[in-house]
């Protein structure tokens, strides 16, 4: 009997099987919302990334983090197979509302589908200097009030004991971070580690960063320079150009310049100068080293002639904002988002 042959009668008889490679990890980066503002166009979904994490075995879900939570997160979020109660954690970038308020939509839903406890990490307390406090704590204890003050809450518990009395907000475990100048981690399952750094945009604005061994994801928010006026040599933030040091992707609100003072759109200076443009952003993924840009939370949307009360001058297609990208020397990879647009790490 041949030697081959041997072994083989020899594993079938003992039952030894040889051992299964293991399943690649893989990482999957989904725009669950790109609309730019509080204002509406086309069924845009409001800003939001949800990036999954796993094996190949699992389709990259074993993992599943959601950054912000703008105006219909939860559907983008059942259209890529993704329920609330599913999600691992959420982070915050900032307070505003086109980045939080489908927030309470996850959190109803969670609660109507009994679902665990979800992580949710963010800023802590910041006060304005107009002496306002803006605080992701606050917003998270009260995300079930209206519903309470209209009795749907309780009329529910009657119906389904193994709800949590109190409503969504005792769903929610609520972890704050002092933003900083240098990274810092805020947040860690296995594999998954998440670092946060502080980044100029209003008070207590944050942008994170997503390591895995597939390969490392930056949100970035809707950072700018800590330089909110000219002059100023560029309108991306510093903190984030560093946090973003040899990572694959860099995910980033942009603004274009049809929307600047000297325009005649009537587009508000100070909300136009803490953004950042396309031509910057190009700039300081080249820099940073990273392979894709994807740029989300387009102000203005892809072909919109207004936007919210603002008349454009123009409408832009997806060539306005690639090329100042690329005349910037960015050659990586560039995605100008709409809504459940994906990356995979590594790619295909």
């Amino acid at each position: 009997m041949s030697r081959i042959a041997a072994a083989v009668t020899a594993a079938l008889f003992f039952g030894w099987t040889a051992p299964m490679a293991e399943a690649a990890p893989c990482l999957i980066l989904t725009v669950t919302g790109s609309q730019g503002g509080p204002g509406l166009f086309n069924g845009l979904a409001g800003p939001g990334t949800l990036v999954r994490y796993g094996d190949e075995s699992e389709n990259c879900n074993a993992v599943r983090l959601q950054f912000d939570a703008g105006r219909g997160t939860s559907l983008r979020l059942s259209q890529v197979g993704v329920q609330p109660e599913q999600l691992d954690a959420i982070f915050f970038t900032h307070m505003h509302s086109d980045h939080v308020e489908g927030f309470i939509d996850i959190m109803q839903l969670r609660w109507h589908n009994v679902g665990a406890k979800l992580d949710v990490v963010c800023s802590a307390d910041a006060v304005s200097p107009l002496g306002h406090t803006v605080s992701c704590k606050k917003f998270a204890a009260h995300i079930g009030d209206a519903l309470i003050q209209a009795g749907e809450i309780a009329q529910r518990v009657t119906e389904d004991r193994t709800r949590p009395p109190a409503g969504p907000a005792e769903l929610t475990n609520v972890m704050t971070f002092e933003p900083r100048d240098e990274a810092q981690p805020v947040w860690r399952s296995g594999e998954v580690r998440v670092s946060a750094i502080r980044s100029t945009h209003m008070p207590g604005h944050a942008s994170y960063r997503v390591d895995t061994p597939a390969g490392s994801v930056v949100i970035g928010g809707d950072a700018g320079t800590d330089k909110v006026a000219p002059p100023r040599d560029s309108s991306t933030s510093d903190q984030v150009e560093k946090l973003a040091k040899g990572a694959d992707v860099i995910v980033h609100s942009v603004i274009h310049p049809i929307m600047a003072p000297d325009r005649p759109s009537g587009f508000p200076a100070p909300v136009y100068y803490r953004q950042s443009t396309a031509g910057d952003l190009g700039a300081m993924a080249r820099r940073a080293g990273v392979r894709q840009l994807v740029l989300t939370h387009l102000i203005p949307p892809l072909g919109a002639d207004q936007l919210a009360r603002y008349k454009l001058p123009a409408v832009l297609t997806e060539a306005d904002y690639r090329k100042p990208v690329e005349d910037a020397g960015f050659k990586g990879n560039i995605l100008v988002a709409t809504d459940l647009v994906s990356v995979r790490l590594p790619s295909k």
